[in-house]
């Protein structure tokens, strides 16, 4: 933890990145055993990348829609974050280890955030694995964007969807081992 952290109040954030698109995933839904309901789903390539970060404890996020995950789109993400993080407050920034979320280089952390990065291979230790499976399965799936405006509006709308509610945030974000004693 840098000193610039020391005695301030400590936020633990989840932050990843997912791609959304016109060539996007199907999800599961319910239906008749032995039934193949149908559903559409598009072939075309344009896509966006949601960049998103949650607070469980507070119940808040910050997010942005990028046009490519690179370090220039994670550092602008990392400067929404640290705008939402506690006045006064430094946060614990959990994310996964892809290029782009490597310090040196083009990469800009903000003051107020320390990055925290998982080992390889562990995608079950960042909650924000479990906010794109349920953004995918409630709003961003089984879709047809004609544009990639209407890929970013889905986007817009999918995230304030979630951050509408406070009680859907600490319940997928919450982890036990993610938390800080006062």
């Amino acid at each position: 933890m840098p000193a610039s952290a020391s005695g301030k109040p400590i936020e633990v954030w989840f932050q990843d990145e997912a791609r959304v698109g016109q060539k996007g995933s199907l999800e599961y839904i319910w239906a008749p055993i032995g039934s193949r309901p149908p559903v559409v789903r598009d072939n075309r390539h344009d896509s966006v990348y949601l960049f998103g970060a949650i607070c469980p404890s507070r119940a808040v996020g910050a997010a942005i829609i990028m046009p490519a995950a690179n370090s220039e789109a994670m550092s602008e993400h990392l400067k929404e974050i640290g705008t939402q993080v506690a006045p006064g407050a430094h946060a614990v920034l959990v994310c996964d280890g892809a290029g782009w979320h490597q310090k040196g280089g083009r990469l800009r952390v903000p003051d107020n955030i320390t990055l925290l990065p998982i080992p390889p291979y562990t995608p079950e230790l960042n909650c924000m694995e479990n906010v794109w499976d349920y953004l995918r399965g409630n709003k961003l799936s089984m879709t047809v964007w004609n544009s990639y405006d209407a890929i970013v509006t889905a986007c817009k709308n999918a995230w304030n969807f979630l951050i509408a509610d406070p009680d859907r945030i600490r319940s997928i974000g919450h982890r036990s081992w993610a938390s800080v004693s006062r």
